[in-house]
């Protein structure tokens, strides 16, 4: 009897994935009623917690601010009053503003047409823009661009260094390169993928200490 060839996907990765969904369901990220918004989110979300991003986007509509014109014609500083509530408030209005001249430019505010550009190219494009970094580049591809990126956060590096998977110190690149070649190429589950390990840092792999006794992915310690 012939053996089987072992698959090249290491299963750690996709046994987290499974024991995470198990335990949290559907998460259902990224909130959004359009891909702009979420791209907006992306921007503000970067150094605060996502309760002062909901409030700086309802701030944003309740201005007649939350889409690409608007944003472009607007004063900076009047801008970043109305966004004060995400923290760095005058650094995120420039970056809006960038952004807002790039999805301008690149597809005429049309996001729809960003979505058809090929993924590696469009992701080079977003990290030239003033502001845009990898972990926001690839939560806009992910989340509001459907393009099957896998998003790296500190959550991420500190549950994989902790089991063993990754070391501490890896880069960005060398943490998503890891899970690209153990994954799924599939833009729901890598969606929920990123906000399962979320929720696994928020509540449990905290920074200073691991709550191991509690976490879901405790199991995987005992082997």
């Amino acid at each position: 009897m012939k053996k089987r060839k072992r698959s090249k996907k290491i299963p750690e990765v996709r046994k987290i994935y499974r024991i995470l969904e198990s335990s949290f369901g559907d998460l259902g990220w990224w909130p959004g009623e359009t891909a702009f918004e979420v791209v907006v989110g992306a921007i503000l979300t970067q150094n605060t917690a996502w309760s002062n991003v909901e409030k700086a986007i309802e701030a944003l509509k309740k201005n007649g601010l939350l889409n690409i014109a608007a944003i472009k014609k607007e004063r900076p500083s009047r801008l970043a009053r109305i966004i004060r509530p995400s923290g760095y408030h005058r650094m995120k209005a420039a970056r809006l503003k960038y952004v807002c001249r790039f999805l301008s430019k690149e597809c005429g505010g049309k996001l729809a047409r960003l979505k058809k550009q090929e993924t590696g190219a469009l992701r080079k494009k977003l990290l030239e823009v003033n502001g845009i970094g990898p972990e926001t580049a690839d939560s806009i591809l992910l989340y509001a661009l459907e393009k099957p990126v896998f998003v790296v956060d500190a959550y991420t590096k500190r549950i994989f260094s902790r089991h063993g998977l990754i070391c501490e110190n890896a880069s960005y690149d060398e943490v998503q390169s890891f899970v690209s070649e153990r994954f799924d190429k599939d833009v729901r589950a890598l969606n929920q993928f990123h906000a399962l390990l979320v929720e696994v840092g928020k509540r449990f792999c905290k920074k200073k200490r691991g709550l191991c006794g509690e976490c879901p992915l405790g199991v995987l310690l005992e082997r």
